[in-house]
C-alpha cells in the first residue's frame, strides 16, 4: 500500500473523529436525509472544491463538476443531476462556477490535439466562436483567456436556462435562480458576474446584452 493511500485512509478516520468530538450524532443526523438549497455545476478542478469555496458544510450543496463545468444539452449525466436537484430536491439556487487558469477553456484557445477530450473541448470553442470578435480584439493574452472563461461561465448558464428542467420549474412558478461565478485561485475570492436568472424574463434580456 502506498504511502499517499494510507495517508488518505487515515485522514478519513481523523476527520470521522473530529466531526463526532464536536457533535457525537453529527452522522446520525446527517444520514437523515439531504435538503440543500443550492445546486453547484462547476470544474473537475482538484483545487476548486465547492463546498470549501462558499464555507458550506456537508448536505448543504449538491454538487456536479466536469472539464470546464460546461453545460451540454446532451449530457444525460448533467442533466439527471439537474433533475434530481430542481424537481427533487427542489433547490432554490443553481450556481455555474468557473475558475481563473482554467484549463479546458486554455486548450479551447489553442489547436492541438489532446485526445478524446478533444470532444468535449469542442463544446468550449463553440463559445469562443459565437464571441470571436470580442475575444480576438483583447490584445493582452491573460485578459483574453480571463475573459474567455467568464464569457463561457455566462453561456453555460443561459444554455442551463433553456433547459426543459428549468423551463418547467419556471412554467410552474418554482422559486428558483440561476447565478454564474468565477473563481480566484490566487485570491480564493469568486467573483459575481451578475448573471442572476430567476425566470424567462430575466433570460430574454440576455439577448440584449453586448461583450
Amino acid at each position: 500500500m502506498s504511502d499517499f493511500y494510507k495517508k488518505i485512509l487515515d485522514g478519513n478516520k481523523k476527520w470521522v473523529e473530529s466531526k463526532i468530538s464536536q457533535d457525537p450524532k453529527y452522522f446520525e443526523k446527517l444520514a437523515e436525509g439531504q435538503s440543500p438549497p443550492l445546486l453547484w455545476i462547476g470544474c473537475s478542478d482538484s483545487r476548486v472544491p465547492a463546498n470549501e469555496v462558499i464555507g458550506a458544510q456537508p448536505g448543504e450543496v449538491f454538487v456536479h463538476r466536469n472539464i470546464a463545468n460546461m453545460v451540454v444539452h446532451s449530457d444525460m449525466n448533467m442533466l439527471s443531476v439537474l433533475d434530481y436537484a430542481v424537481n427533487v430536491l427542489k433547490v432554490k439556487h443553481v450556481i455555474v462556477c468557473g475558475h481563473y487558469g482554467c484549463g479546458g477553456v486554455k486548450a479551447a484557445m489553442g489547436n492541438d490535439s489532446i485526445g478524446l477530450i478533444d470532444n468535449w473541448i469542442r463544446h468550449i470553442k463553440d463559445v469562443y466562436r459565437h464571441h470571436h470578435h470580442y475575444l480576438d480584439s483583447i490584445l493582452d493574452e491573460k485578459e483574453r483567456f480571463d475573459s474567455f472563461v467568464e464569457l463561457n461561465v455566462k453561456e453555460q448558464v443561459y444554455d442551463l436556462a433553456k433547459t426543459s428542467i428549468v423551463q418547467g420549474a419556471w412554467k410552474n412558478g418554482q422559486e428558483l435562480c440561476l447565478h454564474g461565478w468565477v473563481y480566484g485561485l490566487s485570491s480564493g475570492i469568486v467573483k459575481d458576474l451578475e448573471v442572476n436568472l430567476c425566470g424567462n424574463e430575466d433570460l430574454d434580456s440576455v439577448y440584449q446584452l453586448k461583450f
